[in-house]
């Protein structure tokens, strides 16, 4: 009996927020009164230029039209994922995915808004990261061994050199050992013949 892996979420289609995020940016305006004037349209422009794009190594997000923003989030560099949903976005079947990093700053690096299968991309983003993760510790375990592998050559190397070395100072003593034979042989005839020389005077 063969046991099938279990299958991996499919890659999800956020490209564009769901129509009903522009409901919900209208009934939040609704909330600031006679504002609303103001405030639903700048939601509108920012409905109709909001983007997402689940790339190889990362996830993107642009918003903007005069003043565009981009941010590029990495799927190794994602910490938590929080599905999050008030009484409003309950009731219109659309949730938020905040994506949280490591940078130390309270607020998410990337919402994305407007999302009817949340879990699924949630999911999909928790694979993607821990897919990243574990590429990036087998990268580090190659450098490690490699590194050590060099050592290893280093160490041999070294032990190499020492072993040449004493063979060198051995060689250089051998050879100057005659010399100092010689020249203890020449000290001991010239103490010989010096008392002979003062007798004969």
């Amino acid at each position: 009996m063969m046991i099938s892996e279990p299958l991996k979420p499919e890659k999800p289609i956020i490209d564009t927020p769901s129509r009903s995020l522009l409901t919900y940016y209208f009934l939040v305006s609704l909330f600031v009164g006679p504002f609303v004037l103001i405030v639903f349209p700048l939601n509108w422009i920012r409905f109709r230029t909001l983007r997402y794009e689940l790339q190889d190594g990362g996830i993107r997000m642009s918003v903007g039209l005069l003043f565009r923003k981009e941010v590029i989030v990495a799927y190794r560099r994602i910490q938590d994922i929080h599905v999050s949903h008030n009484i409003i976005q309950r009731w219109l079947g659309i949730s938020s995915v905040s994506i949280q990093t490591a940078s130390g700053n309270a607020m998410p690096e990337i919402v994305v808004e407007g999302v009817e299968t949340p879990d699924h991309l949630r999911d999909w983003l928790y694979e993607r990261m821990r897919g990243a993760k574990s590429g990036s510790s087998d990268g580090s375990n190659a450098n490690e061994q490699n590194n050590s592998d060099q050592s290893s050559n280093s160490d041999e190397v070294t032990t190499l050199l020492k072993g040449i070395r004493d063979n060198l100072s051995l060689v250089v003593k051998q050879a100057s050992a005659p010399t100092r034979d010689s020249q203890s042989a020449d000290r001991l005839h010239t103490n010989s013949s010096g008392p002979q020389s003062g007798d004969l005077s």
